[in-house]
């Protein structure tokens, strides 16, 4: 071996002997016989380096997974004795390899136990077996190939092919048949001899039982003897949490319903006479983690067995399994109550299916109603942040405590269909308790006396919030509430989580104010002073700005007699903050939009006049028209880069706060009824000139074409004396991403505005054509990605135009181009169709010929129009879908293929039998069709019903592919 090459296998060794030893390995993977040196150095222990040895397994593991089957009897048999010979010495050595070693090398064996086993080495493990007997190195391999072919069998996480999915199976079977018994034994012989004495291996054995006991017949494994042992392992410390495992899985496995209560049943009474019932004794929190998950796995397994009792109507053992599970309860829970998450987290799944049964009993017994009730008050007290929690720096536990409110969450939401009435008198219990004295609670009791208020919207769903109508008890219960909630003060609680879950509460419960408006002032100021917007942490700020401009557009006329107040109160909100003066604005520019949004709404929704909208609109938008001009002149001139970015992307706010206005008007209040076309137009004047400045173009260009997008809709036609100018500043020195991003705005314009714009789009056509030849010319590095991926967007963008315009009926566009230019045209056209492996946008290039041939086709179309059919359409249709890189199986592709066969029925619709004997005469001969299949396929075309064609097509081409 290249012993220079090896030396940079060490993880210490420096860069380029590294990249060495990549080499070197790939050269051995695809060498004829490296394998066997390999395969000679693990045999003869040649070589003592931990990573060589490792990097001789990885050469062996290549050879059998992908060039098996090209060696000889002799060479294959060689592999197999390499690896027992390698097995053999690990017997005698002084010292274990190192795991990671053990565990490639397990790796190694599984594969050849899948790829032999079934054929040349059926007595794969009596022979690994015979080899390791009791040795306890021995037993540690045995054990880690065990995983390693259980992983190869029917590890979940691994996709495997139908292939091997089939040859897994037939594996398993023949193991069952021929080893399984055997192999329990040896795990038996395993577990007694060490059980004592190595715990590490007993672990390791136990993990083994648990993983095949899903796939191996489960009275070998659930028997007095087995059962008695794992029994014994959960109470020695260090063997407790895998026999908790093991359990686990012998539980999980299905079988016949009755056998299943009555091996949970056994089980339980031998846990419980054993103590590990009594969970208050118990301080091991890892053990009770794995404990938990056992208890929910035998009640989740009781409840799969009542229900397929209850299904099959044998009501007698259903109600005998209904009382299992219900003497359960207690130690559910007291697990469910554990202070620590993941032991409470583990058995909510057994909780949620016990509330599942209860909600299809007709009557709850008392003492299910306080089953109920307990893991009702469980819920609510496990709802509550410790005093750990960190708000300001939330990392990983408290992202996991954010995950398991969830959970519990769900498991309110049950009980809530269990149980309406008894949930909501258990939330007002504890809301009213906890917010009469507030002053003296802490933050987390009262964060969960209004999260759980918050929570009831969606326990007890209605449509459309109407929380306050209908049922009386429920809508006065939470009317009084929500009066407390408001009332009591409590927004001005100096905890940024007691803040958050007020301001969200308020917001969800918005029509409270519709039927009690006179709090509505109260909740306004709590926004807008200390207590929201201008809180002391940025956290709240930027949540209180989103639902503040919820509140406002949800109330709508409710606000009318404060709109002005709130407008002044805002003023300083709205502030563009200027670059340079190191100013620390309260909002962020994200958080600013929704500002500006609630500003919008408050003045388009108010009930003031059209003259006093447009002064109020006014107003708002002239301060950053203003500061835009100042801004603009200063970029023109800034010298310094970070100055320059920091520049364009304030001008770039103040364009996206115009923008966001205008999303207050809607079809009933539009910009001309509210008499603010004018305000919007300065807006335009004054953001348009801001396209010809040379620096940053990418960020203005980006704001300035959203404000177009925006103003199309809201101004409609007074909008169009703008576009040219725009549309020339925007097309000149463009990259593909500024074309991409410009080409849906004039879509926009030709879908909305049709033969309006007829003349301007004639006139740009062109222009806007070279510039996307131009970028699509532009020479790039055979293997940029990002170039590539840029330069297909931007082919399916100038596609997608192509279709606005023939779709919107203007196809005019075209036709009045230079002859030159329109052939240029339709050929970038069936190129699109035809060359690029890209059936978006070959799905695209067929719409569109299929409109040209529909509009143009006829007898009067254009002159050679009908020529260019045969010549080029009609060979489209076939040479497209022949490529090799048309997948029939890719779903996009066959949307593709769709749209060809419209192409080809649309050209029969307009050419009549001159395209039949088209086909049949001239192009279909000369492709090598056979004449019965010319035949058919002409049949097929002209049948009336085009599904008919499209479905004869796809199979058509199935079978012209080799």
């Amino acid at each position: 071996m290249d012993e220079q090459a090896l030396l940079g296998l060490n993880p210490n060794a420096d860069a380029d002997f590294r990249q060495r030893a990549l080499a070197y390995f790939e050269q051995l993977k695809i060498s004829q016989d490296a394998w066997q040196v390999c395969a000679e150095a693990l045999a003869q222990r040649i070589y003592r380096d931990d990573h060589i040895k490792f990097f001789c397994f990885q050469v062996i593991e290549h050879q059998i997974k992908f060039k098996y089957s090209e060696l000889t009897e002799v060479q294959q048999q060689l592999i197999r004795e390499t690896l027992v010979t390698w097995l053999q010495a690990q017997m005698l050595n002084p010292q274990p390899e190192k795991t990671f070693i053990r565990n490639k090398a397990a790796q190694v064996f599984a594969l050849l136990f899948v790829t032999e086993y079934l054929t040349k080495w059926p007595k794969f493990f009596f022979d690994i077996l015979s080899v390791v007997d009791l040795n306890p190195q021995g037993v540690d391999l045995y054990l880690r190939i065990l995983m390693a072919v259980d992983a190869e069998l029917v590890d979940r996480d691994v996709v495997h092919t139908s292939e091997e999915a089939r040859r897994n199976t037939l594996l398993k079977d023949t193991m069952r048949e021929q080893c399984i018994p055997s192999l329990v034994e040896s795990w038996y012989q395993i577990l007694q001899n060490y059980q004592y004495t190595n715990a590490e291996l007993t672990c390791q054995c136990l993990e083994v039982v648990g993983a095949y006991v899903s796939w191996i017949d489960l009275s070998l494994i659930a028997n007095e003897r087995f059962i008695n042992m794992l029994l014994g392992h959960m109470s020695v410390e260090v063997l407790r949490e895998e026999a908790c495992d093991c359990l686990f899985e012998i539980v999980n496995k299905g079988m016949d319903p009755i056998d299943k209560t009555k091996l949970v049943e056994s089980l339980c009474q031998v846990l419980q006479s054993a103590g590990l019932f009594s969970i208050d004794q118990e301080d091991d929190v890892d053990f009770l983690a794995r404990f938990s998950k056992l208890v929910n796995g035998m009640g989740q397994a009781l409840i799969t067995s009542w229900t397929k009792l209850v299904k099959s109507g044998d009501m007698k053992s259903a109600q005998d399994t209904l009382q299992a599970i219900e003497a359960k309860m207690a130690l559910m829970l007291q697990l469910l109550i554990h202070e620590d998450d993941d032991i409470s987290s583990n058995i909510i799944g057994f909780c949620y299916d016990y509330l599942h049964i209860l909600k299809q009993l007709s009557v709850l017994s008392d003492q299910q109603k306080a089953n109920v009730e307990a893991i009702m008050l469980a819920v609510m007290k496990k709802l509550t942040y410790d005093e750990e929690y960190n708000f300001e720096h939330e990392g990983e536990d408290e992202a996991m405590f954010v995950e398991y409110r969830k959970q519990l969450k769900l498991l309110l939401d049950r009980l809530a269909q269990v149980s309406p009435e008894l949930l909501l008198a258990s939330v007002r219990r504890v809301f009213n308790t906890t917010l009469q004295n507030w002053q003296a609670t802490r933050f987390m009791e009262i964060e969960v006396a209004i999260r759980l208020l918050y929570m009831l919207a969606e326990a007890l769903p209605v449509s459309h919030g109407a929380h306050f109508s209908g049922d009386i008890s429920k809508a006065s219960a939470l009317q009084d509430m929500m009066r407390t909630l408001v009332t009591s003060g409590v927004s001005a609680y100096q905890h940024t989580s007691v803040t958050l879950e007020f301001f969200e509460t308020v917001v969800r419960y918005e029509k409270f104010f519709t039927v009690e408006p006179q709090h509505i002032p109260n909740v306004l100021m709590a926004f807008l002073d200390h207590r929201g917007l201008r809180h002391t942490s940025p956290k709240v700020r930027s949540r209180t700005a989103y639902l503040f401009s919820r509140f406002v557009k949800s109330l709508n006329k409710q606000m009318n007699p404060f709109i002005e107040d709130v407008l002044n109160r805002i003023q300083d909100l709205l502030e563009l903050s200027p670059p340079e003066n190191g100013y620390q604005a309260l909002l962020s520019s994200d958080d600013q939009l929704f500002i500006y949004e609630t500003a919008g709404v408050l003045i388009v929704n108010s009930e003031y006049s059209a003259e006093r909208k447009q002064v109020l609109m006014r107003n708002l938008l002239t301060p950053l028209m203003e500061k835009f001009k100042v801004l603009l002149e200063k970029l023109m001139v800034a010298q310094d880069e970070d100055r320059q970015i920091a520049l364009a992307d304030c001008l770039n706010h103040a364009v996206g706060f115009a923008s966001r206005t205008s999303k207050a008007f809607s079809n009933k209040q539009t910009v001309k009824q509210c008499g603010c076309s004018e305000v919007y137009l300065d807006c335009l004047q004054t953001f348009l000139p801001a396209l010809s400045c040379p620096l940053q173009k990418e960020v203005i260009r980006s704001g300035v074409r959203t404000f177009l997008h925006r103003m199309i809709i809201c101004l409609e036609e007074e909008v169009l004396p703008f576009i040219p100018s725009a549309s020339e500043h925007m097309l000149k020195d463009c990259e593909a991403k500024d074309l991409q991003e410009f080409i849906p705005l004039i879509n926009q314009i030709t879908a909305k505005f049709k033969t309006q714009v007829s003349p301007f789009l004639q006139q740009m056509f062109m222009p806007l054509l070279h510039a996307i030849f131009e970028v699509l010319l532009r020479p790039a590095e055979e293997n940029d990605q990002s170039a590539a991926l840029e330069k297909q967007m931007l082919r399916r963008s100038y596609f997608a135009f192509l279709q606005t315009v023939t779709g919107s009926g203007m196809s005019e566009v075209i036709a009045n181009q230079d002859a030159e230019n329109v052939e240029r045209v339709l050929f970038t056209i069936i190129q699109g169709a035809v060359d690029y492996p890209d059936p978006i946008a070959q799905k695209t290039c067929f719409i569109i010929l299929s409109k040209l041939v529909e509009l143009w086709g006829g007898k009067d179309g254009p002159v050679g129009f009908a020529d260019f059919v045969y010549k080029h359409i009609v060979p489209a249709c076939f040479l497209a879908p022949l490529k090799q890189t048309f997948d029939l199986a890719d779903a996009q592709t066959v949307l593709a293929l769709s749209e060809c066969a419209v192409t080809l029925k649309t050209i029969h619709l307009k050419r009549g039998p001159e395209c039949i004997h088209y086909l049949q005469q001239e192009y279909l001969p000369s492709l090598q069709v056979a004449p019965e299949i010319i035949q058919e396929f002409c049949q097929a075309l002209q049948q009336p019903d085009a599904k008919v064609f499209k479905n004869y097509l796809k199979v058509f081409f199935q079978r012209a592919k080799p």
